[in-house]
């Protein structure tokens, strides 16, 4: 008899909006999670006094959080505490000079007048075309599964000349960069919009131009701080889903998937502990090629050679994160900040063709004590330290590779980041390395970001949400579709638990009845 049960691998945040979604729904649902915690990155470091969110760190369009919350019949603001963040984050430049990201369109217009004279105009006709990108991908890319352009639109029922020209207003075969730097001419202004794209680990030269619409996303709904750090929203998710009813099993690793005997629907799992689990259909949470290359395998080898056959699977770029408690905090910076190198180029040929690190990185720091104090004993400072790097590559041993890269990290922060004795304030210091993210997270290659968006055609597309291969599989998290990003992570779920919905894979344990 087929189970009835939806079994979730992974309790990262993909996973968990899809265990929410489905069990909101009324579908009996079980998670299973390799790791003793919940939450995947969004995970956290308590040390010596200091806490700090040891992954994501931004979070942008809580719309798509409050979603999921309402598929239940709760108020997010129950749930979590959310404080708006503006100006948005600072600028470092090598040129001394500092730049304040702000919300509004209008105010970042005038002080780009002062900043960079000539940028204002070009940088309200950039937002504006955001704007336009923004609405399309609501329209055509957002809250359904797709894999490839031909999914984005019916082409019995919605061809139109209308569609041609939204198709035509993404850009395509145009870069981030370039599109950047047509409306904003000033070296600076661009480099700092560039890193919109470093939401999804990818160089801004090789992107296509429609993820410029990250632009318009941030600025129209904001930069949000949930009290409690980013470690704060899987949390919520948690209680959420135990309300819910939703069975975890935190501790317990998923050795492979299996299916029936042609190998064309799944119906269980296989713990690594042997225990076999029957199921009605699977939402994985873990990355997806790996998904493939080691979850189903054998058990289905066709599905596995047509994954792996539609596209290239290049990983996104991977990073050096330093955790430092400092004893005392810098004035000089907000809550979030971005020091930058002195060559883009050079800092992205690096890192995404010639597969090394940068020796001039741009570094992106998280000073939340001046927002949430207890983050630090009393005056001090929990400072997180991005740097992205390559994804691992064979000849990458980190193990030895770390130490000379601390060092290159420390001196950026002590020029460019306008902190000359931040050694001397360092009173705690852990990190994470691409190995170490590798092998915590399980993730492709060490890349923090799932799969790269590069590609100016086609680069924005991930693997869809459910599997065309499978019967009863489908696909959450940073390396499914949408792609990565807290937002993008947690609408992926949602889109995963959609569709599984409309495909009526299982029967639902009962009716819920939502009200708000």
């Amino acid at each position: 008899m087929k189970s009835e049960r939806i079994g979730i691998i992974g309790g990262g945040l993909g996973g968990l909006a899809s265990a929410c979604v489905l069990a909101a729904r009324g579908y009996d649902v079980v998670l299973f999670e390799k790791s003793p915690w919940l939450g995947g990155k969004a995970a956290e470091l308590r040390e010596a006094g200091f806490r700090f969110d040891m992954g994501p760190t931004i979070l942008t369009i809580p719309g798509v959080l409050r979603k999921i919350f309402e598929e239940a019949g709760r108020r997010l603001e129950d749930y979590l505490d959310l404080v708006k963040l503006d100006p948005q984050w600072r600028c470092f430049f090598t040129d001394n000079s500092v730049l304040d990201l702000v919300e509004n369109v209008d105010a970042m217009s005038r002080r780009l007048d002062e900043y960079a004279p000539g940028s204002a105009a070009g940088y309200r006709d950039f937002q504006a075309l955001s704007n336009k990108l923004h609405t399309i991908s609501d329209k055509y890319f957002f809250w359904k599964s797709i894999g490839s352009i031909m999914d984005m639109m019916d082409m019995k029922a919605s061809f139109s000349p209308s569609l041609l020209a939204d198709v035509m207003r993404m850009r395509p075969g145009r870069s981030v960069s370039s599109t950047v730097r047509k409306y904003v001419p000033d070296s600076r202004v661009a480099q700092m919009l560039d890193h919109f794209t470093q939401y999804v680990g990818s160089s801004p030269e090789a992107s296509p131009a429609v993820l410029c619409g990250i632009a318009h996303m941030q600025t129209a709904e904001g930069i949000w701080y949930p009290m409690g750090g980013t470690r704060a929203v899987p949390e919520a998710l948690v209680k959420l889903a135990t309300e819910l009813g939703i069975e975890f099993h935190a501790g317990v690793g998923i050795h492979k998937i299996i299916t029936n005997p042609v190998g064309d629907t799944v119906v269980g799992v296989m713990t690594d502990s042997g225990e076999q689990i029957d199921l009605g259909a699977i939402v994985s949470n873990s990355d997806t090629v790996r998904t493939h290359r080691e979850l189903i395998n054998g058990a289905a080898p066709r599905a596995v050679k047509k994954f792996a056959n539609r596209r290239g699977y290049e990983p996104a770029c991977s990073g050096v994160v330093l955790y430092l408690g400092l004893k005392k905090r810098y004035e000089h910076l907000l809550h979030h900040d971005f020091v930058f190198s002195h060559n883009p180029e050079e800092e992205f040929d690096a890192i995404y063709r010639k597969g090394e690190p940068a020796q001039d990185p741009t570094c992106y720091l998280c000073a939340p004590a001046s927002t949430e104090p207890g983050v630090a004993p009393p005056g001090g400072e929990a400072l997180y330290v991005l740097v992205h790097t390559p994804f691992l590559r064979p000849h990458h041993d980190w193990s030895k590779m770390f130490p000379e890269y601390r060092r290159v990290i420390l001196d950026k922060l002590k020029t460019t980041g306008q902190m000359p004795d931040i050694e001397e304030r360092i009173v705690f210091e852990s990190k994470l390395t691409p190995q170490d993210i590798h092998d915590r997270y399980r993730v492709l290659n060490g890349a923090i970001y799932g799969l790269a968006s590069h590609g100016k055609w086609l680069g924005a597309f991930k693997p869809s949400n459910r599997s065309p291969d499978l019967k009863g599989l489908y696909f959450a998290g940073g390396s499914a579709h949408p792609g990565p990003g807290m937002p993008m992570v947690l609408m992926s779920g949602w889109i995963a638990a959609d569709c599984l919905d409309q495909d009526e894979a299982v029967s639902k344990s009962c009716e819920v009845s939502i009200t708000a």
